[in-house]
């Protein structure tokens, strides 16, 4: 538990490094609360994915791509070793988060442009109920390289994690479509 803290730590002091060396962008509300997303636009690259409200992600359409401020999270659950309560937590703020997401969509010079958002996680449990979809990850390659990339942050964020293998979670995609996302979380679509 100990070497958790002091990675914990030591990734929260590296982490405005890699910020840094990124394109990411910390959302912030009108009152300067962070949420959990980082963000930044990108052109989706693989096959097309036709979602339930019936949008299709082709590919070199532009979507936002979600990434959770990992350090942030991380330290904020580091003392609760209790799974359940920790996956309820982090639930409720990628909730809260979304409101602003779409908030940041409506108002990006881009907006027109913008079908829609895509993360790569290997939390995908109870993402439907936000809004997300989960397809699974076609590539092998694209595939293992994601979950040896994702690892690390598995295994500083559970307490009892698998060992890397056939119980190990398989990363996946989530999307979600601009109008879904505006309908959900209280922004009207174009």
């Amino acid at each position: 538990m100990r070497i958790k803290v002091y990675l914990i730590t030591l990734w929260k002091l590296m982490d405005p490094l890699y910020y840094s060396c990124t394109r990411l962008q910390l959302l912030k509300d009108t009152k300067m609360q962070s949420s959990i997303f980082r963000v930044r636009l990108t052109c989706y690259k693989g096959q097309d994915i036709t979602l339930t409200d019936g949008t299709v992600f082709r590919k070199n359409d532009v979507l936002i791509k979600i990434h959770l401020h990992n350090a942030q999270v991380l330290h904020e659950l580091s003392g609760m070793n209790n799974e359940l309560r920790r996956a309820m937590i982090l639930y409720k703020k990628v909730q809260d988060s979304l409101p602003l997401l779409a908030s940041y969509i409506r108002q990006h010079k881009n907006a027109h442009e913008i079908k829609g958002i895509i993360g790569i996680t290997l939390l995908n449990k109870g993402c439907e109920r936000l809004g997300f979809e989960s397809y699974s990850i076609t590539s092998r390659i694209y595939k293992s390289f994601k979950q040896l990339a994702l690892y690390p942050i598995y295994l500083l964020s559970t307490t009892n994690p698998y060992v890397l293998g056939k119980n190990a979670p398989s990363p996946k995609y989530l999307f979600m479509s601009k109008a879904n996302l505006f309908d959900k979380y209280g922004t009207t679509a174009d």
